[in-house]
Order: C-alpha cells, then sequence, then structure tokens
C-alpha cells in the first residue's frame, strides 16, 4: 500500500481508501449539515452581528470537539508538532467562517455559495509561492475561467450588482490559505488535532472582539446557535469519514453539491430563486473548479510515476 492509498483517522491512525460509495455518501451527508449550519447562521444574522454569530458556532464546536476527546481519552493527542502552521490555518477558517456569515447576512445563500467555490482556484495560485508547485498554462485557465464565472454571478457595474459579494470571495480566500497551509503540512498531525486548533483558535479571538459587538441572543438565536454549531461539527466528522474511504479526487467533484442544498434550503426557508446569471455563474464555476481538480491529479500521477 503506498501513500497515496491511506489517509487518517481522528487520532492519525494510517487506514486505507477502498471504499469509494461511501465515502461519497459521507461527503453529501457532509455537505448537507454544511448547509443547514449556513442556513441557521443566516436566521441568526437577522438579530446578531456576524462575529457574535461566529462565536456562538465556535462555543458549541469547542465544546464538541473537546468532549469528544475527553470522553474518548485523546486529550493527550492534541499536541501539535507544527503549532505555528496549526495556528495559521486555524485563522484561515475563523476568517472564512466570519466572511461567509457576512456574505449570508446580506446575500441569498446559493450566490453566497456559488461565489465562494473559487477558493479551488485561489489554492492554485498561493501553491506556487507557498508549496513551490508549477502551475501550466491549463490550470492558470481553469482559474481564469472561475474569475469568469465570479463576475458573471456578481456582475460589476450592472444595477444588480451587491458589494456583499466581497465577503464569499473574503471567504473563499481565507479557506483557500487554510487548505494551502494544510498541504504544507503534509499530515503531521491527526485531523482531530486540526480540528481542535480551529475550534480553539476560532473561540479566542471571537471571545476577543465579541465584547464589542455585542447583543444580547434571545432563546431563538440560541436555539439556532446550538443547531449550526452541532451540524458544522457533524459536517466536519462526516468530512473526516469521508476521506478515510475515499480519495480525495474522487471526492473534489461531489463538494458542488452544496449548492444544491443552499438553494433548497434559499427557497425553503428564505423564498429565494437563483437568477439566470447566478445559474450561468454557478455552472462556470463547478466547471472550472472539476478542471482543476483533474489536472491536480493527472499532475499528482505524473509526478509518482517519475519517481
Amino acid at each position: 500500500m503506498d501513500q497515496e492509498d491511506q489517509c487518517y483517522s481522528l487520532n492519525g491512525a494510517a487506514i486505507s481508501r477502498d471504499r469509494p460509495l461511501r465515502g461519497i455518501a459521507f461527503m453529501l451527508a457532509a455537505l448537507a449539515f454544511f448547509s443547514c449550519s449556513d442556513a441557521a447562521s443566516k436566521l441568526m444574522t437577522t438579530a446578531l452581528p456576524a462575529v457574535e454569530v461566529a462565536w456562538l458556532r465556535f462555543c458549541v464546536f469547542t465544546l464538541l470537539i473537546l468532549g469528544t476527546a475527553g470522553f474518548t481519552g485523546q486529550m493527550q493527542a492534541l499536541r501539535s508538532r507544527r503549532p505555528v502552521l496549526q495556528t495559521l490555518r486555524a485563522l484561515g477558517v475563523l476568517g472564512s467562517s466570519i466572511f461567509f456569515i457576512m456574505g449570508l447576512a446580506f446575500l441569498p445563500m446559493a450566490e453566497a455559495t456559488a461565489v465562494s467555490f473559487i477558493s479551488p482556484m485561489i489554492v492554485t495560485a498561493l501553491s506556487i509561492p507557498v508549496l513551490g508547485e508549477v502551475v501550466g498554462w491549463r490550470r492558470w485557465s481553469a482559474v481564469v475561467v472561475g474569475l469568469i464565472g465570479v463576475l458573471i454571478i456578481v456582475r460589476p457595474g450592472a444595477g444588480a450588482f451587491d458589494t456583499a459579494a466581497i465577503f464569499p470571495l473574503l471567504s473563499a480566500a481565507s479557506w483557500a490559505v487554510a487548505l494551502v497551509v494544510t498541504r504544507k503540512m503534509s499530515g503531521s498531525d491527526s485531523p482531530l488535532v486540526s480540528l481542535t486548533f480551529a475550534a480553539v483558535v476560532g473561540l479566542l479571538v471571537t471571545s476577543i472582539i465579541v465584547p464589542f459587538v455585542w447583543v444580547t441572543p434571545g432563546w431563538r438565536e440560541l436555539g439556532l446557535a446550538l443547531i449550526t454549531g452541532v451540524a458544522s461539527t457533524i459536517a466536519q466528522w462526516l468530512v473526516v469519514l469521508a476521506f478515510q474511504q475515499a480519495r480525495a479526487s474522487v471526492l473534489a467533484p461531489f463538494s458542488y453539491s452544496q449548492l444544491v442544498w443552499s438553494g433548497l434550503l434559499g427557497y425553503v426557508i428564505f423564498g429565494n430563486v437563483p437568477d439566470r446569471w447566478t445559474q450561468v455563474g454557478a455552472g462556470v464555476i463547478i466547471a472550472s473548479g472539476l478542471y482543476t481538480a483533474h489536472r491536480e491529479r493527472t499532475v499528482r500521477m505524473s509526478s509518482a510515476l517519475a519517481k
């Protein structure tokens, strides 16, 4: 079994990835829970500032992660071999969360989600200076096409342009930083360590900011906070399970199913129907993302054969 056939469980033990259908099922379920978390967060933004929504989410996330680690006797396993990089990754996750919630406060769920799908293309751009990767014209073309898809959705200069579209773009950039740092660490820590750092750092940073924007939440907001925190934590756990069962190249195309969930929940809960431009732009971004995933898989396979 080579390294491409291995993944790691929450505690870092190597496991085989040979159940793609199960992995796909876990990934689809994870994205459904992420969308439920986003819907609850959007509902909360009608009464609370985005930072406070993120703080409440991180409160639940941290309690669940640390509670799980304590219950399973894995508290000692939470030490990181790369604490600086883990902290940087956690800040990327935090930025992604806050900016996306800010976007949800002003934009329909489907539109915010579609714009955020630009992150794989940003990863391609960041991989050159950070990881020293060589990016050919094909992947650069995919980046340009992805940006065109974003422009189709946000339509700068048009009457329908909403400046709030910058928030999901910033969210995508922050998430891309987190992904690049994750690659940089190259599996030096277990997924549980990464989840714990993301939860604790997110909670600490938002705890510093939230007193300046505090609005006392009602029972409705507290209930929604519980939903968004639990749904987000379950989604993170399901993603780990998905990658335990299947390769990233198998799972990547299914990440775009989140747009379906976001569109459905946006329609059922908020009455939002994605317009024609959002649908076209989302299609362009998805095509670009799928091609980027295909090219990265091709490059990895070529590198492996050359060794």
